[in-house]
Formats: C-alpha cells, structure tokens, sequence
C-alpha cells in the first residue's frame, strides 16, 4: 500500500508539471511563431497524454512485478540433512545453528532433566525419545548468506515426512556414522536424493569415536552407489586420537581443542601443511603425522579434482569428516557448503500433457511469485490450535497481504496471504517479504494440502505433486470415552491434515461408522495418540487390522465394483479414503500385483493426491 501511495503521489505531481509544460510549449509555438495550428497542437498535446499514459501504465506494471532481486537469489542456500537413526543428524543440526549464530548454546539430544532441549525436536514425544519426529524448518544468516535447513527425520516410519522435505531441498547432506557406514535408510534416503538430482555433499560423523577408514567409506559410497566421492577434510586420527581434519583444498591443517564450556565452539589451531616442524610438534603423535603426510599425498595423486559442474549433476560428493558433537570440523563444512552449494533452482511445471521430464521451468528469477506446499502442521502454538502451511518459495517475492491462486482451486479464485512466520523449529516470527529458497509459513484454514501450488498472475501454474506413500499398517481408532467425541474429532482432523496418517472409512460411510487410520510405520501410530493425549487431552484405542498393503483404484467405483461382480476381490477390504475415492487394502504383496495385472482397468496406485476443490 505505502509503495502504491508513494508511486501515486510521484505521478500526480509529474501530472501537472507536465500539463503545465506541455500547454505552455503549444502556446509558445502557436502564439510566437505561428507555423503550427491549433490542430497540430492538439495533435502534439494528445501524443503527450499518450506518452504520459504509457509512462503510468509501465509504473503500475511494475508496482505488480513480484520478481526477486539477483542479489537475494544468489545469496541463498538450504539443505535437507538425511541419515540413518543415530547417526547425530540432530547434533549436527544444532552445531550448525551454533556455528552460524543462531544459538549461543547447542541443547543435547537426550532430554534429561538437567540438560537443554534441542530447536529441532521440540515435540513433547521427540524430547521424551530423543528421536526426530518430524522434519523442521530452520534458518540464519552466516558470511553474508542466508541458510535454510530441513532437520528430517531418520526413523523409517517417518519416511514420507523427509521425502516431502527432501522436494524442497536444493542440496543434501548425507550424514554417516563413520564406524558404520552406509546403513540401510541411509540407502533409501540417497535413492530419493538420486530421483531429485540432488548435489549431495557426505559428512563421516562421530569420528571422535573408534572409526572405518576413511578410505573403506569412499569405496563403499563408490561400490554401493556408483557415486564418486572427493574428499575436502581429510581427517587426522579417530576416536581418543581424533586430533583435527586437514583442508585439501587449502592444504591447511586444524587441530582441535574440545570446547571449554558445555555446548559452546570448539578451540581450533591453524597450521599450513608445509610447516612441517610445527606440525610435528602439535599433533604430538609421530604415527598419525607420518599417516597425515602419506594420506596427503596419496590422495593428491589418486583421485580425480574437484568437478564443481559433477557436484551439481549429483555425479560427484564432496566428503567431510568430523565430529558434530565435539564441533570438529563443523564450522569448516559450513564454510564450504556456502562457497560450494547451489542456489535456489528453478522447478518444471505440471502440464496436462507433460510429465516432469518435459513440462517449462519457472525459475528463480521469473517475474511472478509461486511456491508450493511440502508440509502442514497444526498446534505449533497448543494455545491457539493453530495450523500452518509450510511453503517453499520457488520464484519472486513474498509480500505481506498478496493475494495468490492455488492449483486445485477454480480459475480466477484467489486466497489473501494476510501474514506469513518465518520458522525456527517451533518459534515463529512475523515476515515481510520472502524470496526464493525460503521456506515460510502461512495460515492454513484447510484449503492448503501437501502438493498444493500457490502463484501469482493470470496464468495457472502447477508444480507435480508430493504423493502419498502407500501406507502399511492399518488400525481402527476410536474415544473411549464419549464426552470427548468433539475433542477427538477436532484433533483427527487436523493432524490428518498434516498428512502423518491417512483416514479410510467403510464405503459410503459418511463420518458416523468406525474410523480407520493407515500409515507408513507402527510409531506413527504412537505418535497420533501421544498427540491426541498431550494436544487436544483425549485418549484414543486403537486395534490393529492385518492388512499389509493398500492400493488406490483410480478406475473409479464403477472399476470397483465390476472387479467384485466377477469376483476377483474375494480376501480383499474396499474402504474409501476421506474424499470419497476406492481403496483396496491386501494383505500381501503378490495378490496385490496379481490384481493389478489382471484387472488394469482398476489402474491401481500405490499412492494418491489431493483431488481438485470445487471453490
């Protein structure tokens, strides 16, 4: 409003100083000189309004541009950190927030009493546990950039949540436990990462402890995955030995000092390689020098360089060592992933006759604003049963009190963004304006869904969707105590928007039969009914179903019900999702493939999307 008032003002007063010129010079012309009519004045007079009009519809085109400014493109970056449980994914993440500002102290995992809780895991469960639950959004500024980190969960159970954090990540970071090495989520998640084409930068974590050789890592990464990795902190020693990490591309070594008070920055020392006396003297242990000068350079003559254009096409991985929670060598990775990760990148848009392979990108730069919805959640303030969406910006710029169209909903509809909250775990603080790579939140009444795509201008614009994972285990839900019906109800429904389970009901069941819920992983489970309990203060029972396996028909019920006719879905359970739509649920995996091969009419699909809204 105050740039629509400022720009008016600056027009109305160029208005009349124009009028003012203009009819003086017609008058001086016709009156002085005499060669021009007053035809030809008028003429003249009229192209100046012209001018004049072009002028103010070129001011007014710019008052709506949303395109974002180069220079708040370039500057920044975000990850998704991915890793098997245990592996210190969440102390790596508040090392992070310590080394870039945004904590004076890193809380531990373990919630003890004693001892601080993590911005991460701000969950009553994910204390109690000490376990990542959801993924979280946090952010700070470090070296003149701007760091957006998705903190996503390592459990299995919890997959959906990080493959929906992992759609809203430029780059990754695979992080290891360098005594284990690859471990099996850590398998699913790189798959994920390799389907988005990811720069994927691996950090060895808890070498403060007995570890692989770092050369071990590097051929199991290369054996199991084909992905060649290039080591840029090599380090010196593991477990009691653990001294520091050389720099490869400096050739500079740190050695380290654990830090003088609990959850504060490590003490570091900086020796160039070449001071070789020196160095000698301060790692104090002639076998780990004599290894740190032979690994030095093996590694210089063996490996291929560094291949920036490699990193980029997911075909190269830049390796780090550390420990996250000894901070040794996290704030040098957090150096090098600002010089060396990618910016915010552009996404392809959905067309109606275009998969994602071939559809049109829209890029950061592009002169509208959108941006998509990965994630919801409610109660992240528990006073006020709020909901967010969370949106990841992908072109122009967010400004308080734009209006936006959505994808699902009608042509010409649009929905006012009153206000949108910058997001550091379960804290919230009020933004202006937004830019591309940043994640923020917005005020959900229960129009947005996962997937869903928010845009400016005339044109619609739809980025693919984030499907839903085929859940695996099935459970009746239901109040034991019937005075909390309302409570129980308002609390299903809301964290079934959060899409952490999945509600199904018998057909044509309209809200007054049994409620089931279906999900990836038993903790989901859990976790609905420790929320319900602590959030809406209501218990839940749940019983189990031995279904193993659902399939949305997206054949529609007439599909449905000629496959029951011809009695091809004897031992098979039809429910209908909460928008009405057929889903089969199996017990195994072969009937499953078995009917879907039979019966393609069925279109059977492991996964399912919000359908179109009427409004």
């Amino acid at each position: 409003t105050m740039r629509v008032a400022m720009a008016f003002n600056e027009w109305h007063i160029g208005s009349i100083c124009f009028l003012f010129l203009s009819f003086f010079s017609i008058s001086y012309i016709t009156g002085a000189h005499g060669f021009l009519s007053s035809s030809t004045a008028s003429i003249a007079a009229r192209r100046s309004f012209s001018s004049l009009d072009a002028s103010m519809a070129s001011t007014e085109s710019s008052l709506t541009s949303f395109q974002a400014p180069s220079i708040e493109i370039e500057r920044r970056r975000n990850l998704a950190i991915i890793s098997h449980p245990d592996s210190g994914k969440t102390t790596m993440t508040e090392k992070l927030l310590l080394y870039g500002g945004a904590l004076k102290l890193a809380g531990a995992v373990r919630h003890k009493a004693e001892q601080r809780s993590t911005a991460s895991d701000f969950m009553q469960m994910e204390q109690e546990r000490g376990i990542s639950i959801s993924s979280t959004v946090l952010n700070f500024d470090y070296n003149g950039k701007r760091v957006n980190i998705l903190d996503t969960p390592g459990h299995a159970d919890f997959s959906e949540d990080t493959y929906r954090a992992l759609a809203a990540a430029d780059n990754a970071v695979m992080l290891l436990d360098a005594a284990k090495g690859l471990e099996p989520q850590t398998r699913k998640l790189f798959e994920v990462c390799r389907m988005r084409k990811l720069p994927l930068f691996t950090f060895c974590n808890k070498m403060d402890r007995p570890a692989l050789s770092p050369y071990e890592i590097m051929d199991q990464i290369e054996e199991e995955f084909g992905l060649e990795t290039h080591p840029i902190l090599w380090p010196i020693g593991d477990g009691d030995r653990f001294k520091g990490v050389l720099d490869r591309l400096t050739n500079t070594v740190h050695l380290y000092q654990k830090p003088t008070t609990r959850g504060g920055k490590a003490e570091v020392v900086e020796v160039p390689l070449a001071q070789e006396e020196r160095l000698q003297e301060l790692i104090n242990d002639n076998e780990l020098y004599e290894k740190l000068l032979e690994d030095a350079e093996l590694l210089g003559e063996l490996l291929n360089p560094l291949d920036m254009k490699r990193v980029m096409a997911a075909e190269q991985s830049p390796l780090f060592f550390g420990s996250a929670m000894t901070n040794f060598g996290v704030q040098l990775f957090l150096d090098k992933f600002c010089d060396m990760g990618t910016k915010p990148c552009g996404r392809i848009v959905e067309t109606k006759y275009a998969d994602e392979t071939n559809g049109e990108m829209i890029y950061p730069d592009h002169e509208e604003f959108t941006g998509f919805v990965f994630k919801t959640q409610a109660n992240l303030d528990p006073k006020h049963r709020d909901r967010l969406a969370y949106v990841r910006v992908v072109s122009g710029v967010y400004e308080k009190g734009m209006k936006v169209g959505h994808s699902r909903s009608k042509p010409g509809k649009k929905y006012n963004l009153a206000q949108a909250q910058a997001l550091f775990g379960n804290d919230r603080s009020s933004v202006e304006v937004a830019y591309p790579g940043d994640v923020i939140g917005i005020n959900n009444p229960g129009n947005f869904a996962i997937g869903d795509t928010l845009f400016t201008g005339n044109g619609k614009v739809a980025f693919p969707g984030i499907p839903s994972f085929s859940p695996e285990k099935f459970a009746y839900i239901r109040s034991p105590n019937p005075s909390d019906y309302k409570a129980f109800r308002k609390g299903i429904d809301q964290l079934l928007d959060e899409g952490a389970v999945q509600a199904l009901r018998q057909r044509n069941d309209d809200g007054g039969g049994p409620l089931m819920l279906a999900a990836v992983g038993q903790l989901q489970f859990e976790v609905v009914q420790a929320r319900l309990e602590n959030e809406y203060g209501v218990e839940s029972i749940m019983e189990p179903l031995g279904y193993t396996l659902a399939r949305w028909a997206d054949g529609g019920w007439d599909a449905v019900d000629k496959a029951d006719a011809d009695g091809k879905l004897f031992g098979i359970l039809v429910v209908q999702d909460r928008w009405g739509r057929p889903v089969l649920l199996f017990r195994n995996d072969w009937k499953a493939e078995a009917l879907a091969g039979e019966e393609k009419y069925l279109e059977l699909l492991p996964w399912s999307r919000p359908p179109a809204l009427d409004g």
